[in-house]
């Protein structure tokens, strides 16, 4: 896009704002070069990296991205053969670290299953060479010293340097105790000249010590002695610094050598690392802004909801609604200077801006943003003194190149159009440019001044006005957008609380032509009517919210007294159970010691006898409690047939008729007993018909329920409503399960979704579909 644009539209001072989100200079670098795209999937693409950046930023808080330097210049001099110093080799070593953890930090949340398929994508880039990294980690520290552990022969000759350093000391210190010190030294004091150590001696002793002289100070009488006795220890020491030196540039050498070898993946880890540091950035800034991730369009439609600029200091900012492209593609702005007008343009201008250069925006959910090839605006005072044009003809100009380059898919902002000359013939050509721009079938948004544009949007079918209000008992702007009303003048209001003679306000208004009196009237009259809906509104909006509270008020105590009532059940049936299970093991006591009784050969027990003890057992249990309810069943006469099913009333048990013994008795089998009941003992039990499948019809319409529900593209309210509809639905057609498909977008949907599941009281559990199933696009719901 043009930059003269950026700069009118202030994109440059987002980029500024922008940069200290970064945390190395390879992302200030990725946030300087930053441009809007204007390809529908590339702008989708860089929305997502930025809302997935915005999901690590809300999980973790940040991402382990510090230390990242730009190691190009230093992989350029490996490519070319050279070495490289130990600060060098540590940026390229901490580069390496950064990539490591970075990746291992995106591995960890890939295995929690947080969903960042594109950041998951660009990590699989990255190389991790860990012996590498851990070679330059004892080779180097921060500050590019070569350590000791860079090499045997590096720590041995540096011991000997220490031991001979430490010898050196020791004899000009014993120099500095001698008695006669204090007379024929400056100081005492142990200090270095040409990287020798020496003692500070007067002039006239210089002679005393011997040696070598190195420097003297500045008014000569203090020259700086080398002792003779410490001149071969300072040889053997300067020695041994060369042989150190000498180690470190072979050192140096050596690891230059092996990272040449890894040039193409340092450099390819490097990009990466900077990706992730700009997206991380946006993410930040993002939630700085208290922004969000836009929805996009190809169609020209922008719905920006509680807009704000973001420039604007966000406590005293007002908030607007701009919408564009959905029933009109042009809207004029009319209203008082200092009212809020260019602003509107700017934010529109630079929200769409910042959309596709993958910015998130501040607005409120569920805006959506339409997608241009070019953005042009006519914003400001265009006098160029050097042109020697005035307002009018540079702002001409500039309308003249616009015309020439737009097309169906641009937006066009004019602020003023129009302005700078005669006021009729103003305002003819500010028509005539909007007619033209509209016939391009670009979309455009102009302020204007001119009354006669106050009826152009309801003189064009895809046109429409628009005002900022103006609150005439202030006397001040309220910035508030007004789309569909055009602004209407005050001077009279304004003048008459100013002091203006009424007289005098009177003459003027007689002056005012018919039409003019007219259009004030009605636009005073949509004032009125907008204000009363508006409050209607809010009143409506906030018995809504009272509503919404008290349902899920009454959901939660529903579901409190389920929950206590399947508690208080189940401590119940479990203490019934324990009583009738301990009365059971005392009955199965007794009856097994009676049959171990009759396998041992006692007398007079018998089977019925048996039969008998369970039964007077069974009669001894507490009456409040049983295991099974037992309805009395209505007699039936009939007469006994083999293999009727029976029930022996003084035993309380089921039997089967085997055979006739007698005129009155019958065998038969109860278990694995078979006893003779006499027949008026007995009760016939009916076999029990087949059960018929029950079907369940669709009391609400005459089509099947549907085992899932699809609310991809509807709103908020729209679908919570159609998901408490259709819960009832599959409830009545007795699914045990069913499916709500709300797609992934940017969450809203699939969150208010999972939480009035959550709270409904019919749903047992929920999950998000697995891979095959559709992901966390959908939510299988388990209802009781």
């Amino acid at each position: 896009m043009d930059k003269k644009v950026e700069h009118v539209l202030e994109f440059d001072k987002i980029k500024k704002l922008l940069e200290p989100f970064a945390v190395s200079s390879l992302g200030e670098e990725a946030i300087r070069s930053l441009e809007p795209a204007t390809s529908f999937d590339s702008i989708q693409k860089m929305q997502s990296e930025t809302e997935e950046g915005a999901k690590i930023i809300r999980l973790k808080g940040s991402a382990p991205i510090t230390g990242l330097s730009d190691v190009a210049p230093h992989l350029k001099r490996l490519e070319i053969g050279g070495d490289l110093n130990g600060l060098e080799i540590y940026q390229i070593g901490s580069n390496l670290r950064v990539s490591r953890v970075m990746k291992n930090f995106m591995d960890d949340l890939e295995e929690i299953g947080v969903e960042l398929p594109l950041l998951f994508e660009l990590t699989k880039e990255i190389l991790v060479l860990k012996d590498l990294e851990e070679e330059i980690n004892l080779t180097v520290d921060e500050a590019g010293y070569m350590l000791d552990t860079a090499s045997e022969t590096l720590r041995s000759v540096r011991q000997t340097l220490a031991r001979t350093e430490g010898r050196v000391r020791e004899k000009l210190e014993s120099l500095l105790r001698d008695r006669n010190a204090a007379t024929m030294l400056s100081d005492a004091i142990i200090t270095i000249r040409n990287d020798r150590y020496v003692i500070p001696v007067k002039q006239e002793y210089r002679s005393h010590y011997g040696g070598v002289i190195h420097d003297q100070s500045a008014s000569g009488q203090t020259l700086f002695v080398e002792p003779q006795s410490v001149v071969d220890l300072n040889n053997e020491r300067r020695a041994l610094q060369a042989k150190e030196n000498q180690e470190i540039e072979r050192i140096l050498a050596e690891m230059s050598a092996k990272l040449a070898e890894f040039i193409q993946e340092i450099h390819h880890n490097t990009y990466i690392l900077g990706r992730f540091d700009f997206i991380l950035a946006k993410a930040r800034f993002g939630k700085s802004q208290k922004a969000i991730t836009p929805h996009l369009n190809n169609e020209g439609v922008t719905k920006l909801y509680a807009a704000r600029h973001p420039l604007l200091d966000p406590e005293n900012v007002v908030a607007n609604d701009i919408l564009l492209g959905d029933g009109y593609s042009t809207i004029v702005i009319t209203g008082p200077n200092t009212g809020g007008k260019t602003i509107t343009l700017k934010t529109l201008g630079l929200l769409t801006m910042m959309t596709q250069a993958g910015l998130q925006i501040p607005a409120q959910e569920e805006s959506l943003v339409a997608i241009y090839e070019d953005i042009f605006a006519d914003i400001g005072d265009e006098q160029s003194i050097e042109q020697s044009l005035s307002t009018f003809s540079s702002h001409m100009t500039n309308i003249v190149s616009i015309l020439e380059k737009l097309n169906q898919h641009s937006l066009v902002l004019f602020d003023e159009l129009g302005a700078g000359t005669d006021p009729q013939e103003g305002a003819a050509l500010a028509i005539s440019i909007l007619d033209e721009v509209a016939k391009r079938g670009a979309s455009v948004v102009a302020t204007t001044h001119y009354p006669e544009l106050k009826a152009y949007g309801y003189n064009r079918v895809f046109a429409t006005n628009a005002s900022v209000e103006f609150n005439v008992e202030t006397l001040s702007p309220t910035y508030k957008l007004l789309i569909g009303i055009p602004g209407r003048s005050n001077a009279f209001e304004i003048s008459r609380r100013l002091g203006l003679n009424e007289g005098v306000i009177d003459e003027a208004r007689a002056l005012v032509d018919t039409e003019s009196a007219d259009l004030n009237e009605m636009i005073s009259s949509l004032e009125e009517k907008r204000n009363l809906a508006e409050a209607e509104y809010k009143e409506a909006s906030e018995l809504a919210k009272d509503a919404d509270k008290l349902l899920r008020d009454l959901q939660k105590e529903i579901r409190t007294y389920y929950e206590q009532k399947d508690k208080l059940l189940e401590r119940a049936n479990e203490k019934a159970s324990e009583v009738v299970t301990a009365a059971e093991e005392e009955a199965d006591t007794i009856i097994r010691e009676l049959r171990e009784l009759q396998l041992r050969g006692a007398s007079g027990v018998k089977e019925h006898e048996l039969i008998d003890a369970k039964s007077r057992l069974a009669g001894a249990k507490p009456k409040t409690i049983q295991k099974k309810v037992v309805h009395p069943v209505k007699k039936v006469a009939h007469k006994f047939q083999e293999g009727d099913g029976v029930r022996v009333l003084s035993l309380g048990q089921k039997g089967v008729l085997l055979d006739k013994v007698s005129g009155t008795e019958w065998n038969v089998q109860i278990g694995i007993i078979k006893m003779k009941i006499k027949e008026t003992d007995l009760e016939y039990i009916q076999p029990e018909k087949p059960k018929k499948q029950r079907v369940i019809t669709n009391v609400r319409n005459t089509e099947p329920v549907r085992a899932e529900l699809d609310l991809r593209g509807m709103r908020y309210e729209d679908a919570l409503f159609e998901v408490d509809k259709y819960i009832d639905e599959a409830l009545l057609a007795g699914y045990p399960r069913v499916a709500i498909i709300h797609g992934k977008g940017t969450g809203a949907l699939r969150t208010g979704v999972t939480e009035f599941l959550k709270n409904h009281r019919m749903v047992k559990n929920i999950r998000f579909g697995d891979a095959a199933e559709g992901g966390n696009g959908i939510t299988i719901a388990e209802l009781k």
